[in-house]
């Protein structure tokens, strides 16, 4: 522990990263696995949806003209080969996830009279790149807030002693980023906290940078700001697609609601975790928080909220698998629900949720089947098809190279694609269409 806190130190971590990496440290040496038991836990069934819900107009755009946006953009994108922030993507017409975010921005800005900062939370991988590619929006810093803060880092600890690890061959792949739990420890550490509220903002809207879905909502805020609420989650309904990603429930122990990952199941309970009707909800990892509430938590617990342990077991190189094996300590930001006492969720449409995880989706945003709007988001004009495509389109590049032209998808169930098949000409998919391998180049017409 002395030597994790000594390297981290001399890389000049804040403390309170340092705080929270020890909490997690003697977690891991303490055998915790971080797994939530089906038997501990009942499902999540009532909760109110947004649609139905009545929010003035007045309460919505003072609630908008207290809120922050926050871009959880530290990922690189590497599953999908990128080797910088993924929102650095095109996603359609030459504008990337970043332009798209930033026209969501300015849009409400003007459309409400508000402030509306957007704030990117980079790590160190993302940022040089991140904003120097924003610095074509000069106006869109406020405040003096600047336009981001930045993840912590860790060290990856040996599996076998819980040391630092050592790879001179790359010293950087020693670090690792703990997870976007980071959040809180990142946001008091830097100072942003205190400069938000400082500034009059009350309240933050938090996502992923790569869900464009996400984009300012006066009515969440609304109805947020409304319910007195400390914390926030966005849920949609599970369909038979969404069983892998995490869900609310309620702890049996003291009612209240807790996040529940996959990393958190055991795998002989994976069956009570990917079943839809038994937890009819998903979470869609958009947040809502109460600043003051948060600093005032932070403050009594000593910069630490005590999320749940998310071990994630690795080699210290990922590329490759004979080298050390390495744990990193990790949390989920989602997972600071249990930590505040009248935490609730909230039931919002599909089109809150439209992340970019692999190339299926890529292809979605860029086909017919969305409209993307002025005010950059992008709209649903017919049924989502379900995209399955092979290994050959894994990688941007690959992607990019056999899909130059997006084929029509508006009258499409489903597209299958095995093999290597080029999209390069105009073409449609109607119903549900299944492309097998051929075992050499094909052409879809």
């Amino acid at each position: 522990m002395a030597r994790c806190v000594a390297k981290m130190q001399a890389a000049g971590v804040s403390e309170p990263a340092i705080k929270n990496f020890t909490h997690y440290w003697h977690q891991c040496a303490a055998g915790a696995t971080g797994i939530i038991a089906e038997a501990s836990i009942r499902p999540l069934l009532d909760v109110p949806n947004l649609a139905s819900l009545e929010i003035s107009d007045e309460d919505a755009e003072a609630a908008i003209r207290q809120t922050v946006i926050i871009k959880l953009n530290g990922g690189l994108g590497t599953s999908m080969g990128l080797d910088r922030a993924k929102t650095l993507l095109e996603v359609r017409s030459g504008r990337t996830f970043l332009d798209l975010i930033v026209a969501q921005v300015t849009h409400a800005r003007q459309q409400y009279g508000a402030r509306l900062p957007l704030l990117f939370m980079n790590s160190f991988r993302t940022r040089e790149d991140t904003l120097g590619y924003l610095e074509r929006y000069p106006e869109l810093a406020v405040d003096g807030l600047g336009l981001d803060f930045v993840q912590n880092a860790e060290p990856k600890i040996l599996a076998d002693s819980l040391e630092p690890v050592s790879w001179p061959a790359d010293p950087t792949l020693e670090w690792c980023p703990p997870g976007h739990g980071d959040l809180y420890p990142a946001l008091l550490g830097s100072g942003v906290l205190d400069a938000l509220i400082d500034a009059g903002f009350r309240y933050a809207s938090v996502a992923n940078g790569d869900n464009l879905g996400a984009a300012p909502d006066a009515r969440l805020a609304g109805w947020f700001a409304a319910s007195g609420a400390p914390y926030a989650a966005e849920v949609c309904p599970r369909t038979i697609n969404d069983r892998k990603g995490g869900h609310l429930a309620v702890r049996i122990a003291d009612g209240q609601l807790i996040l529940r990952d996959t990393a958190q199941t055991a795998p002989e309970e994976m069956d009570f975790f990917t079943d839809e009707h038994r937890h009819p909800y998903f979470h869609a990892n958009n947040l809502w928080l109460d600043l003051l509430v948060l600093r005032r938590t932070l403050a009594e617990r000593d910069g630490v909220l005590g999320l749940p342990l998310i071990r994630n077991d690795k080699t210290v190189d990922p590329a490759d698998p004979s080298s050390p094996k390495v744990i990193q300590l990790e949390s989920a930001m989602g997972a600071a629900i249990e930590v505040f006492p009248g935490a609730v969720a909230i039931e919002v449409g599909r089109d809150r949720f439209q992340p970019v995880k692999t190339t299926n989706e890529l292809m979605l945003l860029r086909s017919d089947v969305f409209d993307l709007g002025e005010d950059g988001r992008l709209v649903a004009t017919a049924a989502i098809p379900e995209i399955q495509l092979d290994s050959h389109y894994k990688l941007v590049d690959d992607f990019d190279r056999l899909v130059s032209v997006v084929p029509s998808l508006r009258q499409a169930q489903s597209l299958r694609v095995k093999g290597e098949w080029h999209f390069d000409a105009p073409a449609e998919v109607v119903g549900a269409v299944e492309l097998a391998d051929t075992g050499q180049p094909e052409h879809f017409r």
